[in-house]
């Protein structure tokens, strides 16, 4: 062989060896790589790359960002079909244009497989028509370490009988176009309740504090929960139940949110990924709900019968904002004696005929507004039943009802009320604002708040009124809250223990009769309350 084919052969075999490390570098092809290809391409978005693109700008283009006052921790967006939900998905991704993040946390749910833990991909990459994104494999790595409620697997990413999964997948080409290159952390979980979003939350929130921030203050790394709203339901009635959640949201009552998703009394299928971003967020800084955008699929079809419910939401620190607040809350003195006369008549029905008390709203919006709310009943001064919930379940004047009721007969700390006794009694309603977990006990006023203690299955709570009575300092009300739940005095220091605060309207019948003849500002009193069964007791 000559020199000038020694040299030809040399020079071909390094621009072929080359040509293989730049493939590998460029996110093409690799031998042995475990990719998981783009499972709905063509169904719920287009296959043709170019037409995706266009699709996708397009969505943003008519998705002006809102103006963040603060820095970005996460979102919430939808994963329907393009045509239906990508107008909404698109208000939340038009946030991230000019933005750089190293990395993406996508939370989705599971709908056709179900396993009992958060699955964090085993592969290399997720592919779209517009190329592949990379698995950060050495943060999943790390995050899986964290708990046996997150394992690197394939359950949640695959097909199953015949159905790709695209809850996960659906929010990748909004990603590609407005971030470019970024790593990704593609998590399913197959179970949604308390505990999973928890452990998830808190493993991630741990991680991502140990990441770099840009000059806007924001981490490397991006959380996305993936999630529709409501499911099949008629219009008007899929409006409200998605603004029930939406509202949860921008109150930053996570917890009420996790209980109402699992009893399916509220609805979104990635309910559980919402729960856990929101309580990565607050660790992280977040403090405020920002709803960016709202609709249904009946918006865009013209079929209001049976629609889909879709939202975009913003999970932001807000250093003007101490605390995520949702509009306020008030009752004239209308509607608190409207409440006090559902109260009497639900209790005395239930004593007399043994029946529900029937009753509505009528025609008082705060009386329509699903609230959590205990009714206290008293003789001659001395606690006689005591029963409320601490969860949004119902509209305000039916859970007064309820638990008017449960306080009178179901008390198991009384015997039932009897007949004669109807006259005696003396009725005090508390009517509670959301949950917010406590992140610095400095927030906790002894004698104002109230306080839940969760950890694990077990929870436990205390009255404000209780502290005042035994006069207690806080340390000793965090301590007897623990006990009430049946936990160790100190559990609340434990890291896996959750301590929530709430305030409530408290107000009884000469309350009423007093601020019937005054301005309504001036109405009632307000002070902080916990709830459920017993609360006018001292803890056992």
């Amino acid at each position: 062989m000559n020199t000038m084919n020694r040299w030809s052969f040399r020079f071909l075999s390094l621009f072929i060896l080359l040509g293989l490390v730049c493939c590998t570098a460029g996110g093409g092809a690799v031998e042995n790589q475990k990719v998981r290809p783009p499972g709905v391409a063509g169904s719920f978005y287009p296959a043709d790359a170019k037409e995706l693109a266009k699709m996708v700008d397009d969505f943003l283009a008519h998705a002006p960002p809102s103006k963040l006052k603060g820095p970005l921790i996460a979102l919430v967006s939808p994963h329907a079909g393009y045509p239906f939900s990508g107008p909404v998905a698109a208000h939340s991704y038009a946030l991230l244009r000019g933005k750089k993040f190293e990395r993406v946390v996508v939370i989705a749910p599971s709908h056709f497989e179900s396993f009992p833990f958060s699955s964090v991909y085993d592969g290399d990459a997720y592919s779209t028509p517009l190329g592949q994104v990379p698995v950060d494999k050495a943060f999943a790595g790390q995050l899986v370490k964290m708990s046996p409620l997150i394992q690197l697997s394939s359950r949640g990413h695959g097909e199953v009988q015949g159905h790709w999964e695209h809850a996960l997948e659906d929010e990748l080409p909004f990603l590609q176009r407005v971030l470019g290159n970024f790593k990704l952390v593609p998590i399913v979980m197959g179970e949604q309740n308390y505990a999973t979003s928890r452990t998830l939350g808190v493993a991630l929130a741990k991680l991502i504090q140990k990441g770099s921030k840009n000059a806007d203050g924001e981490f490397d790394t991006l959380i996305v929960a993936s999630s529709d709203l409501s499911h099949f339901h008629p219009y008007d009635e899929a409006v409200t139940l998605d603004h029930k959640s939406l509202r949860a949201t921008e109150e930053w009552d996570y917890f009420n949110m996790s209980n109402n998703f699992q009893e399916q009394i509220w609805e979104a299928c990635g309910g559980g990924g919402i729960v856990a971003a929101m309580i990565a967020a607050e660790r992280l800084g977040a403090n405020r709900s920002m709803v960016l955008n709202y609709a249904n699929s009946g918006d865009v079809t013209g079929d209001k019968s049976r629609v889909v419910g879709y939202g975009a939401v913003a999970l932001i620190q807000d250093s003007a904002q101490a605390r995520s607040k949702g509009p306020e809350f008030k009752l004239s003195s209308r509607e608190k004696a409207a409440l006090m006369n559902i109260a009497k008549n639900s209790v005395e029905t239930a004593v007399r005929e043994g029946k529900l008390f029937q009753c509505s709203p009528q025609g008082m919006e705060a009386l329509a507004q699903e609230r959590a709310a205990f009714v206290t009943l008293k003789k001659k001064g001395e606690l006689r039943g005591c029963i409320g919930n601490i969860a949004p379940r119902k509209p305000l004047c039916h859970m007064v009802r309820d638990v008017a009721a449960l306080s009178a007969m179901r008390d198991n700390r009384f015997q039932p009320v009897t007949v004669a006794e109807l006259n005696q009694l003396e009725y005090e309603i508390s009517v509670l604002s959301p949950l917010r977990r406590v992140t610095d006990w400095r927030q906790i006023s002894v004698g104002r708040d109230g306080l839940v203690v969760r950890k694990g299955e077990t929870e436990g709570l205390l009255l404000p009124q209780v502290a005042q009575e035994f006069h207690w300092d806080r340390t000793t009300l965090l301590n007897e809250t623990c006990l009430k739940a049946g936990l160790p005095a100190r559990c609340w220091q434990d890291e896996d223990t959750d301590v929530f605060q709430f305030t409530a309207i408290v107000f009884g019948q000469g309350h009423i009769a007093e601020s019937l003849s005054q301005d309504d500002s001036a109405l009632g009193r307000e002070r902080e309350i916990p709830g459920r069964q017993g609360p006018g007791s001292p803890p056992k």
